[in-house]
């Protein structure tokens, strides 16, 4: 990070991006306890998503044998990611190609280069069950390679270095959405979000975050409002455009800020269909012939 710029920094901001996003924290010998805190912080952050932790939910074995030395770091990442409080956050609540593109986002600190690799944790993970699952990322020789013993995993997928795909840089900002963001409040949901470019071998398409100076990021539609018009009675000219909205605060839409949703409207309709939407609070993303 000592190589960055400020104005490059300035251009990860607006991609949701600072510079505590890549930013290693390590257990030096001799530590102090402020220095222990400090890597217990980063791990929970790291491995759980940067979902809040209660206090009750704290790894509170653990913390004290990292403390006193009897763990290393990576032991400590190894027990959170084989927690109940990680399965709950993580396995139930998501399908098993989510739980495997967010292990390797919290684990390795990228996201997965091929469709081959989620297909061999969705294999490792169905004969050999979780524990070797999760074994798996944090014995690897990538893992020692990157993170080591003392090391907390941090997103290296925000780096092209040499010999690293290109393809999960731009699939890293699907998974990370913003340093405020949480794994489990995003607006593709519990759904994969890397399952398309995967089957395809494609690059993802990079979305910044929404900003308080205007920009409004968002996700694809939430409805299934088709991209065409197949047929049908469409007004006089049948001339059919695609309203892709944001924003829209009304009962029946999705209240997350983030999400969209689709409008097939006749072009004879588009000017009181446009102004309905701004009364709802919706912001108009983008319009399309259908």
């Amino acid at each position: 990070m000592s190589s960055l710029t400020a104005a490059s920094l300035a251009k990860a901001d607006k991609l949701g991006l600072s510079a505590f996003d890549n930013s290693c924290v390590e257990l030096r010998s001799q530590p102090t306890e402020a220095d222990v805190q400090a890597v217990i912080r980063a791990a929970y952050r790291q491995v759980l998503g940067n979902d809040y932790v209660m206090s009750s939910e704290r790894l509170v074995e653990a913390e004290s044998q990292l403390r006193q030395g009897s763990i290393t770091v990576r032991e400590f990442v190894r027990a959170i990611a084989k927690s109940d409080l990680y399965k709950e956050k993580f396995l139930f609540s998501n399908s098993n190609t989510r739980f495997i593109e967010l292990n390797y986002k919290h684990l390795l600190g990228r996201a997965p280069y091929t469709e081959d690799e989620v297909n061999f944790h969705l294999n490792l993970y169905n004969t050999k069950g979780y524990d070797a699952e999760i074994d798996s990322y944090i014995d690897s020789m990538e893992y020692e390679n990157g993170f080591g013993e003392n090391i907390v995993p941090y997103y290296r997928g925000f780096s092209v270095d040499p010999g690293v795909r290109t393809t999960g840089f731009t699939r890293m900002f699907r998974l990370y959405r913003g340093y405020a963001n949480s794994d489990r409040a995003q607006t593709e949901g519990n759904a994969p979000h890397l399952f398309r470019e995967l089957a395809r071998n494609q690059a993802s398409t990079i979305l910044r975050p929404s900003a308080s100076e205007g920009f409004w990021g968002y996700g694809p539609a939430v409805t299934d409002v088709p991209k065409q018009a197949l047929g049908g009675s469409y007004g006089d000219s049948g001339r059919i455009y695609r309203l892709e909205v944001a924003g829209i605060s009304q009962p029946g839409y999705p209240k997350v800020r983030r999400s969209s949703t689709a409008f097939l409207v006749p072009v004879e309709q588009m000017l009181p269909k446009m102004q309905e939407i701004h009364r709802m609070g919706g912001r108009i993303i983008s319009v399309t012939p259908a």
